[in-house]
């Protein structure tokens, strides 16, 4: 991996918690994801399934954790299935975990090779009640393809049909989205890397480059700070393309007077980064578009605010929506008839700005938060209003990560990435 050491302590803290709310004579599995394939003998590259990593710190393929708080046998508590390495997989395809290496890593002291699973897992199995599957509950999941956590539910199920069966899902969801300062930290280095990318960016731009050479600018930014990358699938969308919500094709010019809407962070030790700014692509606004962008700053600013602990996620983006219909009114793309007539499920400011402002951030971009438990500190969150114009030819969009905290404002992980008109102008025409 390309990222420092994370200190195991986290992850020793993270199966703490997590066998601590598991039931009596129970055990949980979490196996690493799929090596995927693109044909022939070519494989994508790997990453890593968010909760195994979680909880050891095994950033590795063919990876299995099982939890055992009751076991009968103290060595079977915390146990790490990995892969033999050998002097020829050294060779091919570089070093991989020892026993002693997987020890030091995430602090767990009984490493199996995964050669040892089936029989050490049965026998595991035979000495408790309730096995803890690992399915992805997650509330935007619309996944397809059947993963390795899969096919190891149905095959455990077939095998121990007697057991009882629970769920991992709203144990990892509670855990993973308050945020250890280890985690803060990691996501801090996340979003540092972000800023250096984004002040390459702010030098680099010019009317006459094309979307695809900024990204190509972020990602050797983020390549050469120690990240594996994109965080996600960045957006460059200049001029009308802004408007569309996730435009990743990349492969326009970038024109004079245009805007840039960039939404793009980068991934540090499997955390992630959300950034979104919009920029001159000649390094001036015009009035109209410094009168649009302060708008969504504003809101941006007054719902940063409002992400304290007790809020409501659903009762909060009803706050928000009221601000920018205030910010919409003032300028002049709505009237008080618009308001006043405007369909409770889909009111008047969702014409021109559709999409939700927050959601929570760690390990995945749209990360584990149960939405409707009130807010509590250590949730991160991002916050993105936009205004889209497609009449006017652009769209802008603004975005922070923050930190909740037990008592004041959220703390910022991007207050130090350009985000006021004149710092931006500055920058792009020092």
């Amino acid at each position: 991996m390309k990222y420092h050491p994370v200190d195991p302590k986290l992850f020793i803290k993270n199966r703490k918690n997590f066998m601590a709310k598991m039931k009596p004579s129970s055990l949980a599995v979490f196996n690493s994801n799929d090596v995927f394939t693109t044909g022939a003998d070519s494989t994508m590259p790997f990453k890593q399934h968010r909760d195994i990593f979680y909880l050891s710190g095994a950033d590795q393929e063919n990876t299995i954790l099982v939890l055992f708080p009751d076991s009968p046998d103290p060595a079977h508590r915390e146990v790490l299935f990995v892969t033999e390495t050998n002097a020829h997989i050294a060779v091919w395809e570089g070093e991989k975990l020892t026993k002693e290496k997987a020890t030091e890593v995430t602090g767990i002291k009984t490493v199996y090779w995964l050669s040892d699973f089936d029989k050490k897992f049965f026998e595991m199995m035979t000495q408790c009640d309730t096995i803890y599957f690992n399915t992805n509950e997650h509330y935007r999941q619309a996944v397809e393809l059947e993963s390795r956590e899969d096919r190891f539910i149905k095959k455990t199920k077939a095998q121990f049909p007697a057991h009882n069966y629970a769920k991992s899902a709203p144990i990892m969801q509670r855990l993973r989205a308050v945020k250890d300062q280890i985690e803060i930290n990691l996501l801090q280095e996340a979003c540092n890397i972000t800023n250096a990318g984004f002040r390459r960016v702010l030098e680099f731009t010019k009317p006459g480059v094309m979307e695809y050479e900024i990204e190509a600018e972020f990602l050797h930014e983020f390549i050469r700070s120690r990240s594996d990358g994109f965080a996600y699938t960045p957006i460059i969308a200049s001029g009308n393309n802004a408007n569309v919500l996730h435009y990743i094709e990349n492969n326009q010019e970038c024109k004079d007077g245009e805007l840039i809407l960039i939404d793009a962070g980068a991934v540090y030790a499997n955390y992630a980064s959300d950034m979104s700014r919009t920029i001159p692509v000649n390094g001036r606004f015009t009035d109209r578009q410094k009168e649009v962008y302060n708008a969504v700053l504003r809101v941006k600013n007054q719902a940063t605010k409002m992400l304290v602990p007790g809020t409501l996620w659903k009762e909060y983006h009803v706050e928000v929506g009221k601000l920018m219909t205030s910010e919409l009114l003032g300028l002049g793309l709505l009237d008080k008839a618009d308001v006043q007539n405007e369909n409770p499920d889909w009111p008047a400011y969702k014409k021109y700005f559709m999409h939700g402002t927050s959601h929570h951030i760690g390990l995945d971009t749209h990360d584990y938060g149960i939405l409707w438990e009130p807010m509590q500190a250590g949730n991160v969150f991002t916050v993105e209003p936009g205004i889209y114009l497609p009449e006017e030819g652009f769209g802008i969009r603004l975005e922070d990560d923050v930190v909740v905290n037990a008592n004041g404002a959220p703390f910022n992980l991007m207050r130090d990435i350009p985000i006021e008109i004149e710092e931006i102008e500055e920058l792009m025409n020092k």
